[in-house]
């Protein structure tokens, strides 16, 4: 398709980062709707167009050989509105507020057989358009088409030239509005000769009605009539499967491995009390388990800078999404457009990148680190190099096959001064303050200068085996619920329900940090002391079954195609699971640690 000028209204919203982060289409109740009087201009704006079942994959309306005005004037949008790829203009229909009109004509239009070559293969693919009626988007497909029979096959394609547009008002506000092709033929696009031009004459018809409805979230068709599902139901299948795994793991850790340490702890002290007035020249001497190791268990790992960078990135995170999903509950965000949730995401990022710089700095000065520079530095690439680098190639295919979802320069532009002016600065704030406030790392046990050796694991305790199992029963506990969230970012779902996804995130949480503990017990009675980085890689590891799983539903789940939607999909997929790496893994690790301390706290020893 032929790429058209990029809009340049955007390169005006130059205004203060905060205010333009936060002007994202909010709309509690019927706060920011028009009032109007009888008879006033109502503007339609065409925003985008693109293939069902490829969600990311939108281009400009104008870029179809459709009824466009000479000059084309392009709405001012909001960041979030820009980064959900709309590209709203202004059109041709003349729409006022509380007068129908009966098939009106539009334009007149000539096209060439390389105009209806474009629109037939626009509407084989299952183009739908995208038009926006005071902040409202109301949606259609472009055309129509047969498929029947096996012997003899038929294959018609036809287009749309007229749409219904249906406008409900309650009192001067507009509070629905849908477009229908109901009792419309749709004009044939077949038997076109090479050399043979299309006449085609576009209209539209305009009805009003009132309602009683006062408030657009007042109802329940939703604002797209029913164009995309809906998935409101509660899934009790997954709260159910989510809740069992968690009080069973949950009675795991309390009932069975707290019972053990009481009989290990009972044990030990007691064979501490009736040797210590023998030979108390080797401690070690008859111990076996975790109690041989307390003199290597908090002997500092390897790698600790990128360990503390790790844990930064894994802590800032989970408050990037406990902070998303509270905002949710409490209404911040228009559910219908998801630009609002773009928008909160990069403001939210931004400004707990002082929890990452803070965490990590603290934590590593904590564990003998001395390059704390190099530490923020670390810090604050971790998850920004991956991202940047995903984005450039995601980008760079939008951007050669036209698409609304490529960002323009302003809007790159203004991304890359939030994170130098607000991103980065807080990530260094962060560190300096985490530096200055760490105190000397807290060891019950005096570790020895020389490491103790490692006997030999059975296959069963190896790193391995213990990232599947760390990995998949967290995995587990979301899958269900996985599946709609993922027809909501990938699909035409519309989720609303944020207390169950607050309530499942919290279930993941618990579930990663039980089975850290129970593998930590397991690997430390092994007399394994190098605990650090495989607490971190055992729950870490849900990450990769989550990657696994978007695999399973590109292929088994969606009808995704293309390579736009398929380069976008993984390449996002890949850097979510990512970051669950980074969250899962953080909440691993303090788990393990607190548990740690907990164990050899209350441990006799001289």
């Amino acid at each position: 398709m032929t790429v058209l000028g990029q809009p340049r209204s955007w390169s005006c919203q130059w205004l203060p980062v905060l205010i333009l982060l936060l002007g994202s289409g909010y709309e509690p109740g019927v706060e920011g709707v028009t009032h109007y009087k009888a008879g006033d201009p109502v503007i339609l704006y065409v925003n985008k167009v693109g293939p069902y079942h490829n969600p990311q994959e939108t281009y400009h309306y104008y870029q179809l050989p459709v009824c466009c005005p000479e000059k084309i004037r392009h709405k001012s949008l909001s960041l979030g509105e820009v980064l959900d790829g709309d590209r709203m203009a202004e059109s041709l229909y003349e729409i006022r507020f509380r007068e129908n009109v009966e098939k009106r004509i539009l334009c007149h239009m000539q096209l060439n057989s390389a105009q209806v070559e474009q629109l037939r293969q626009a509407i084989e693919e299952l183009y739908y358009f995208e038009f926006v009626v005071d902040d409202l988007p109301i949606r259609g497909f472009v055309g129509y088409m047969e498929e029947s029979g096996f012997l003899p096959h038929s294959h018609k394609i036809g287009l749309w030239t007229h749409l219904d547009f249906h406008l409900e008002f309650h009192g001067d506000r507009i509070i629905f509005a849908n477009v229908s092709v109901r009792d419309v033929k749709p004009h044939s696009l077949d038997g076109l000769r090479p050399d043979e031009f299309l006449g085609l004459t576009h209209t539209y018809s305009v009805r009003w009605s009132e309602t009683s409805v006062e408030r657009r979230s007042d109802r329940r068709r939703g604002d797209d009539g029913g164009f995309f599902p809906r998935t409101l139901e509660i899934h009790w299948l997954s709260i159910i499967n989510s809740m069992v795994l968690v009080f069973l793991l949950v009675g795991f850790v309390a009932v069975i491995l707290m019972r053990v340490l009481r009989n290990d702890l009972a044990r030990y002290n007691l064979d501490e009390e009736t040797t210590s007035a023998g030979s108390g020249d080797d401690f070690d001497q008859g111990d076996n388990g975790w109690k041989i190791i307390h003199t290597d268990v908090f002997r500092f790992p390897p790698y600790r800078g990128l360990l503390c960078a790790v844990l930064g990135v894994g802590a800032q995170f989970l408050a990037l999404g406990t902070g998303i999903i509270v905002m949710a509950l409490l209404g911040m965000f228009n559910v219908h457009r998801h630009g609002a949730i773009n928008s909160a995401a990069i403001l939210l990022y931004a400004l707990t990148c002082c929890i990452s710089g803070y965490v990590s700095s603290h934590f590593y000065r904590q564990i003998g680190g001395e390059r704390w520079v190099w530490n923020i530095i670390l810090t604050t690439s971790l998850f920004s190099v991956p991202f940047f680098l995903t984005w450039s190639v995601v980008n760079s295919v939008h951007w050669a096959n036209g698409s609304t979802q490529a960002l323009p320069a302003t809007t790159i532009l203004l991304l890359l001064t939030v994170w130098l002016l607000v991103g980065f600065p807080l990530t260094v704030i962060g560190g300096i303050f985490g530096k200055n406030n760490a105190s000397p790392f807290d060891a019950p046990c005096r570790t020895k200068n020389i490491a103790r050796e490692i006997p030999p694991q059975p296959w069963y305790k190896s790193t391995l085996i213990h990232m599947t199992v760390g990995g998949f029963l967290p995995f587990s506990a979301i899958s269900v619920e996985l599946y709609y969230i993922f027809a909501t970012v990938w699909g035409r779902e519309q989720y609303t329900l944020y207390g169950i996804l607050f309530f499942v995130f919290a279930i993941l949480l618990s579930v990663g940090a039980c089975i850290s503990i129970a593998l930590t017990y397991f690997q430390l009675s092994g007399e394994d002391y190098r605990w650090w980085w495989r607490s971190v890689l055992s729950v870490g590891s849900t990450g990769l079954f989550i990657f696994l799983y978007s695999v399973f539903y590109y292929a088994r789940r969606s009808n995704m195609s293309g390579a736009v939607q398929t380069v976008e999909f993984f390449g996002y997929s890949l850097l979510t699971g990512y970051v669950f790496f980074l969250m899962l893994g953080t909440i691993s690790f303090f788990s393990s640690l607190k548990f740690i301390r907990y164990i050899y706290v209350n441990l006799k020893m001289d």
